[in-house]
């Protein structure tokens, strides 16, 4: 039985994962797989969202963290 990801969950992998470039990006993808993207607000929610992009980024491209 595969498992239901709430749209905070899903965007925790989406975040981790390096498919998205920015919040933006990550919400959109949201929209686009059925979750609700209205749900990623508030400054503190969004500036882990985007630590962690960063940080996969920098994972996916080889540079140092």
């Amino acid at each position: 039985m595969p498992t239901i990801l709430t749209t905070l969950e899903r965007a925790f992998v989406l975040a981790r994962s390096g498919e998205c470039a920015c919040i933006g990006d990550l919400v959109k993808r949201l929209d686009r797989e059925g979750y609700d993207g209205r749900q990623i607000y508030g400054p503190l929610l969004r500036k882990q969202i985007q630590d962690l992009v960063k940080e996969a980024k920098k994972r996916h491209s080889g540079l140092p963290s």
